[in-house]
């Protein structure tokens, strides 16, 4: 038998739970742009009807309903697009950091360009041909010397900006280092609240959200696999836990991040970017930059020195020593010299009488290796351009006293002409003219340029393509919640009215009834 009061309990229930749909209403629209939140829904079903089955019946047909409640309140998401973004996000994250560093790299070589490297090396090849014409000029020493030391700060200077990038990147890993430990310790706190919210039987959504935007933003930097287990995320890399509950597993470090790209466990993410980036990219192109500068200076290049040249006394050349009337070639020699510093030792300068010249090239601060960093001209050439070795020639007066030969230019002749002869690498993998070799550096970058742009173009569509696709699941649309707003208001108002209706029923049941013999 039906309580007199049952449909005002009915009611009541009708407008608990529509007023509850529409503050959730409420919440997804005061959210639509805030970033990681998920739309809420209120589940609704019928509540338990008056007579249950049981062994007692009532003769009363039908099974008369008690009205609606709502059993929770849940957030729309899908764990499998969740995984997917976070596997797509992880690679764009790498692929945008190489892309970021071969840019900055193309900006150092600043090739094809009119004031960039090559053009540098032109004009030093170009002084020697200049100087060849008049090897007393001091104006064209003097101009073979400046365009030298342009080689070499040009060389210098591409070499501490490929320092600098370097370091940079050791910095952002520190960096990155630090914000992973952030999320790391953000995310265990998030489990211990949420695990402590619904073990009173309600659905953390906006922690769990939160949650999630913390996993998603990680994911970028490192590739992280998600569990969710009862005690919360459990975050892991490479299969070495991070975070299990509420405990971070981990001390996230430089030295940690390193370690595991090492070990190969870090293979994806913005850190793992930067690490190749730095020890791939950045560092071969040190090497090559190094090695084009000794190449430069102490290269092994075959010429040939022309009939009629006065090699100093006592050079050896392929272990042939000249001395005496050796010293003078009767015949062209073709040998192997050591860049240009073994050319020039092969001359004669204004100053140095018939003593052979000094190294062109030198290392800056006495290092024995010429590298990129180092690379300078002679301080005694710097000091004195008459230092500058142009002549392979020498005479003998009658009393045999021999002097040089100070308008010969066979040597200046040979160096100018550097620009189109193979030079061998001292790691013997290229044999090419300077130039060529260069090209090859160019080349190589602007390859690899394209490829991590061709990448991050794809890995940033698919990223935001499966971004789209969640959006469509989780995100707020406010034309549906406008919708749903006018819905619930509706049923709001008639269970309001249906309300009014039963009070007014209730109202003439009691004070205008029994009223018979007043």
């Amino acid at each position: 038998m039906t309580s007199t009061f049952h449909s005002i309990e009915t009611a009541k229930r009708s407008l608990f739970t529509q007023t509850t749909a529409l503050s959730t209403t409420g919440h997804n629209v005061a959210n639509a742009n805030t970033e990681g939140y998920s739309r809420q829904r209120v589940n609704m079903q019928a509540s338990i009807p008056m007579e249950p089955f049981a062994f007692l019946h009532s003769t009363t047909p039908g099974q008369l309903g008690t009205g609606v409640e709502f059993d929770s309140i849940t957030r729309v998401r899908e764990k499998f697009l969740d995984d997917q973004y976070r596997n797509e996000n992880t690679n764009f994250g790498s692929w945008s950091i190489q892309r970021d560093t071969l840019e900055k790299l193309e900006a150092i070589v600043n090739e094809p360009s009119d004031t960039g490297f090559r053009t540098v090396m032109d004009n030093f090849y170009k002084s020697w041909s200049d100087l060849s014409k008049n090897p007393e000029d001091v104006t064209a020493r003097r101009i073979v010397k400046e365009t030298t030391l342009a080689l070499t700060d040009a060389m210098n200077q591409i070499s501490r900006q490929l320092d600098n990038l370097n370091r940079d990147l050791n910095n952002n890993i520190d960096v990155k280092a630090n914000e992973i430990q952030g999320y790391l310790g953000n995310i265990a706190n998030l489990n211990s609240a949420i695990v402590k919210v619904e073990s009173l039987g309600d659905n953390a959504n906006d922690l769990r959200d939160q949650r999630d935007l913390m996993a998603d933003k990680l994911s970028k930097i490192i590739n992280i696999s998600v569990l969710d287990s009862p005690q919360g995320y459990e975050i892991q890399m490479g299969g070495e836990t991070l975070v299990a509950g509420a405990e971070v597993g981990v001390a996230v470090d430089a030295a940690f991040l390193n370690d595991a790209f090492t070990a190969g466990t870090l293979t994806n993410g913005e850190v793992h970017g930067m690490i190749k980036s730095r020890d791939s990219l950045v560092t071969d192109y040190q090497k090559q930059m190094d090695t084009l500068a000794d190449t430069l200076a102490n290269g092994e290049m075959s010429i040939t020195i022309p009939a009629g040249s006065v090699l100093p006394d006592n050079t050896v050349l392929e272990g042939v020593t000249y001395t005496g009337t050796a010293r003078t070639l009767t015949s062209d020699l073709k040998v192997t010299v050591k860049g240009l510093n073994g050319l020039h030792q092969l001359g004669y300068s204004l100053s140095g009488g018939t003593a052979p010249g000094v190294p062109f090239f030198t290392a800056a601060g006495g290092g024995t290796t010429i590298t990129a960093g180092n690379i300078s001209l002679n301080a005694e050439i710097q000091a004195d351009p008459n230092k500058i070795a142009t002549s392979l020639r020498t005479t003998t007066d009658t009393s045999g006293t021999e002097s040089l030969v100070k308008g010969n230019n066979t040597l200046a002749i040979l160096i100018a002409n550097l620009k189109d002869t193979p030079m061998k690498t001292a790691d013997g993998l290229r044999n090419a003219t300077i130039g060529a070799q260069f090209s090859a550096i160019v080349g190589q970058l602007g390859v690899q340029s394209q490829e991590a742009a061709r990448q991050t173009a794809n890995t940033e569509f698919l990223t935001q393509q499966v971004e789209t696709r969640r959006q469509s699941v989780s995100g707020v649309s406010l034309d549906e919640e406008m919708a749903n707003m006018i819905k619930f208001q509706h049923a709001y108002s008639a269970s309001a009215r249906f309300m009014t209706t039963y009070d007014e029923l209730l109202d003439k049941l009691i004070n205008s009834t029994g009223t018979v013999g007043r």
